[in-house]
């Protein structure tokens, strides 16, 4: 076993660092929860409504039974409420009875958790088994987004326990990753992969890498490097040698994303928590649908619906009531107590019975500390997307491994924090493993996403210009797509300087807009998409992304879009999307049209300085990168001013003069 030899590093320095992190959290925690109660407990509905945080009226259009017998309710809101809101899968919702004569404080309520949201509907998974009277009494029934403590308190308590950790495998995994002690491999063997499989030389280079770790491995996967493809692939060659791993990641979608994977290759996984892609295949591998397809879900079922006939039989009103009804509805009440605790013991027979067989469990960070799993371990734990996750989120599926893999690119987007004071902890644990132990990263370097021009840039600023474009991308542009977009530049930047398109600050959301900047991208667009015929392509539909840093431009954009019959339609069709650079990671489109909005005589570019965020929206681009700036304002900025260099190296920039022509 190989032994890298890292700097000596102050005992109390560690522990500095956790405790400085656990107070950054307690910030975020405060920021969070004033934000929500500035936004919401405060707030008339109709305010609510308006900051995206209720939905009102709705009416209850579907109820159905969910997994674990739980009610699941399908809500419509009326179709002219169409402004933007915060609802999303994963989120904790709260049904509300808008009674009269009672204050907001009093309102009654049902919990639950958002699984599907779509458009003006959305399904709320319940947390109880029967719909309470007053949601069928008649009264208005709106839906609120309510405030996730639970988040904190296990983040807090991960936090806790690995300050704590002395002398076992914690304590040495918190020290190897925060750069204290060495990560430790054995030699690795080229019959280590066993699994036959269509990786790249870098993507087995990391598998190999993953399966020689003694502590901890770090698989760094820039922009279309096949990250997931890679992960799958060393999941399948640890649980070989392993009989359960779990596999994590921050966000719903991810873990969605890697349990669909798995299962298509055949592995016996269970996903835990609420999947926000509600497809047959994810359903089939959630713990409730596990249970309900094990052999003795039948008994189980029928000791609950006894149960309940009892419960029913012992609460019905009788007209003469004496000592004898008395006595029959006490022992019907406890035959029903009793009943539901032997139902609740098979329970958990059954579910402890489906974690001994398992071989991958999937959750988000904190499903790790879900109470049907919360007392297992695990030989190897895998995270994904590591580099958007908070650091005290990590810990808690870490904190019962023995080992740790790592995923992520760090110079992609970071997580978000809502708190000023706290704004350190959008340094993750990757980003300070990966700094810290340079030797236990593996990065992939052949990508499958980009024309080889529109990767080139972000190769040389981000990746140690280290990245190559697969063969059947490396000059896959437009023109490659279908002729008649022949000629055209795969990188294009469209300059405004000179042309008096100032940027307007709206001082109510102190967000910024450039509405004739805005103009001259769409008419571009159209001006691109002049030779294109959709009845040509309906295997393969062209797919066009829109991106501006500022939540008033994409509203303008958005506007204009609507404006535009051909633009419009191809918005209808789902060709065309509009948004922020968060709303694109992950993605892909054939075009990406970004207008860069800040145009001023200072040279301020505000949110555009975070660069982590260009390399994200530049990298969504399959075939054609179109950026729309100011380049006077822009190239006071030495990243930007590096960029415009690049483009016009490669015959990219164009003047908005060019367009008036």
């Amino acid at each position: 076993m190989t032994e890298t030899t890292l700097p000596p590093t102050d005992p109390y320095a560690i522990e500095k660092e956790l405790r400085q992190v656990q107070a950054l959290m307690k910030l975020e925690q405060q920021e969070d929860l004033v934000q929500f109660k500035l936004k919401n407990a405060k707030a008339s509905i109709q305010e609510r409504q308006q900051r995206g945080l209720t939905w009102y009226p709705v009416a209850i259009t579907k109820e159905d039974v969910g997994f674990g017998g739980k009610v699941v309710l399908e809500l419509e809101r009326p179709a002219g409420q169409q402004g933007l809101h915060l609802f999303q899968v994963g989120k904790n919702a709260s049904l509300f009875g808008n009674v009269a004569g009672r204050a907001a404080t009093d309102r009654p309520t049902l919990n639950g958790v958002i699984t599907s949201v779509r458009r003006n509907k959305l399904l709320l998974a319940t947390t109880k088994e029967d719909l309470p009277d007053w949601v069928t009494e008649g009264h208005k029934l709106g839906i609120d987004l309510t405030f996730d403590e639970v988040s904190y308190r296990e983040m807090d308590y991960a936090l806790g326990k690995v300050m704590g950790a002395y002398g076992d495998r914690l304590a040495e995994l918190r020290d190897i990753l925060l750069g204290a002690k060495p990560a430790r491999f054995r030699a690795e063997k080229p019959d280590d992969i066993f699994y036959p499989s269509p990786l790249n030389d870098s993507q087995q280079a990391a598998v190999r890498h993953v399966l020689a770790a003694h502590d901890v491995a770090i698989v760094h996967g820039p922009p279309g490097t096949g990250k997931t493809t890679t992960l799958v692939q060393a999941i399948l060659e640890t649980i070989r040698r392993e009989r359960r791993v779990l596999v994590c990641a921050p966000s719903n979608t991810a873990v969605d994303l890697l349990t669909e994977k798995l299962a298509e290759r055949g592995v016996n996984v269970i996903r835990m928590g609420n999947p926000s892609r509600v497809s047959d295949l994810l359903l089939e591998h959630t713990l409730d649908a596990q249970v309900m397809a094990h052999k003795s879900y039948n008994e189980l079922r029928s000791m609950r619906q006894t149960a309940e006939q009892y419960r029913e039989t012992a609460s019905k009103h009788v007209r003469n009531y004496g000592y004898e009804e008395m006595q029959q509805r006490r022992m019907l009440k406890e035959e029903a107590k009793m009943l539901h605790q032997q139902a609740d013991d098979l329970e958990r027979y059954i579910t402890e019975d489906l974690l001994e067989q398992v071989q991958v469990i999937t959750c988000t960070l904190v499903g790790a500390s879900n109470r049907n799993i919360r007392h297992l371990t695990y030989e190897t734990v895998f995270i994904d997307e590591a580099a958007q996750a908070l650091e005290p989120g990590c810990w808690i599926p870490i904190s019962k491994a023995q080992r740790v893999v790592l995923a992520g690119d760090h110079h992609q987007l970071p997580p978000t924090v809502k708190s000023e004071k706290a704004g350190a902890l959008r340094e993750t644990l990757f980003e300070k493993a990966i700094k810290r132990q340079p030797e236990a990263a593996r990065m992939l370097t052949v990508q499958y996403r980009m024309h080889e021009q529109i990767m080139q840039f972000s190769s040389d600023e981000f990746y140690d210009g280290q990245l190559t474009a697969y063969s059947t991308v490396r000059h896959a542009g437009l023109a490659d797509y279908d002729l008649r977009f022949a000629p055209d530049l795969p990188v294009e930047f469209l300059d405004t300087a000179g042309f008096g398109f100032t940027e307007l600050t709206i001082p109510e959301s102190r967000s910024t807009a450039n509405p004739e900047e805005a103009d001259l991208l769409l008419k571009r667009l159209g001006q691109l998409l002049e030779p294109y015929d959709p009845a040509d392509h309906e295997e393969d539909l062209l797919s066009i992304g829109v991106i501006a840093p500022y939540r008033a431009q994409i509203n303008y954009l958005k506007d204009a879009v609507e404006e535009n019959d051909e633009l419009n339609g191809l918005m209808a069709h789902r060709m065309l999307s509009i948004g922020t650079v968060d709303s694109f990671q992950g993605q892909e489109r054939d075009i990406i049209a970004i207008s860069l909005t800040r145009s001023n005589t200072h040279g301020e570019i505000g949110f555009l300085s975070d660069v982590r965020r260009m390399n994200v929206g530049m990298t969504r681009a399959r075939r054609k990168l179109l950026l729309v700036g100011d380049s006077s304002t822009l190239s006071a900025n030495p990243f930007f001013k590096r960029l415009l260099a690049y483009i016009e190296s490669i015959g990219g920039y164009r003047t908005a003069w060019e367009m008036q022509d």
